[in-house]
């Protein structure tokens, strides 16, 4: 293996940075339609809301270790480079292979939500689209 440099953990800064900003977009974007759907369903007592409020419990769920994961993996690289600076460079590796280990877990974790979403989305539709045939 060739030795590990101060660079090769840095590359991961803008890629983690840019994987963290669109998990927060998405944990913002379900906040605000969980609020919504509170909202609907103290207007509505609809069980299909109630529904749609777990799935997106799970979703919020999934993003919220995506990004402890992420956040988990970027620390790791700071330490990496500080292991790296003080020469510890066998510990180094170690860390920086934890660090891509949960960098995965994150992206993995996404794939799940991305499903999750994907599926809810078709539901929705399935539904206009019945609506839409009775027309």
């Amino acid at each position: 293996m060739e030795e590990l440099t101060l660079t090769t953990p840095a590359l991961l800064f803008s890629a983690i940075s840019l994987i963290m900003l669109a998990y927060t977009n998405r944990f913002l974007a379900y906040a605000a339609v969980i609020r919504n759907l509170h909202d609907k369903y103290l207007e509505k007592m609809d069980v299909s809301l109630i529904e749609q409020i777990k799935n997106l419990k799970l979703r919020l769920n999934l993003t919220r270790w995506m990004q402890i994961l992420g956040i988990t993996s970027l620390l790791l690289c700071v330490l990496t480079m500080f292991l790296i600076y003080i020469d510890y460079h066998i510990l180094a590796i170690y860390v920086f292979g934890i660090a891509l280990i949960l960098l995965i877990l994150s992206l993995a974790l996404l794939v799940k939500e991305i499903q999750i979403s994907t599926r809810a989305l078709s539901l929705h539709l399935r539904d206009i689209e019945s609506h839409l045939k009775k027309k």
